[in-house]
């Protein structure tokens, strides 16, 4: 089964991580009879993560493959957003990427595990389609 889990998560790494310079964090947890896979980017150049998705299945096996269905067509599904901001403590401009479903879904991927007060978002712009 540990087997199983390291190759799927190594799917997912090859297919977000291969295009782009970010780190991916496998973050389980148990919910009842199910576990909730956050999949968790962090970007080197500016020292911060965010949520890319979670994903709820009935194991890791199964949250994990619920996560690649995701990535099969999550770019026809959901909207691109740009969000700008800046460490609260600095005066550095940075821009991070986000698929969401909506633009409120987008900030919370942005939030994830972050205190709201420790970061200045200065737009929140919804793409245009390419």
């Amino acid at each position: 089964m540990n087997q199983e889990v390291e190759e799927l998560e190594k799917k997912i790494e090859n297919y977000i991580g291969a295009a782009s310079n970010i780190e991916l964090k496998f973050q389980y947890q148990e919910q009842d009879k199910e576990v909730k896979l956050d999949l968790i980017t962090f970007n080197p150049k500016h020292n911060q993560s965010f949520l890319f998705h979670s994903a709820i299945g009935f194991g890791k096996i199964d949250a994990l493959y619920k996560m690649l269905d995701y990535l099969k067509n999550y770019k026809e599904k959901e909207s691109s957003y740009t969000i700008q901001w800046s460490l609260k403590e600095s005066t550095e401009l940075n821009t991070s990427y986000f698929r969401a479903s909506n633009l409120l879904s987008a900030i919370e991927k942005f939030y994830f595990e972050r205190d709201v007060n420790s970061t200045v978002v200065f737009s929140v712009v919804l793409n245009p389609i390419s």
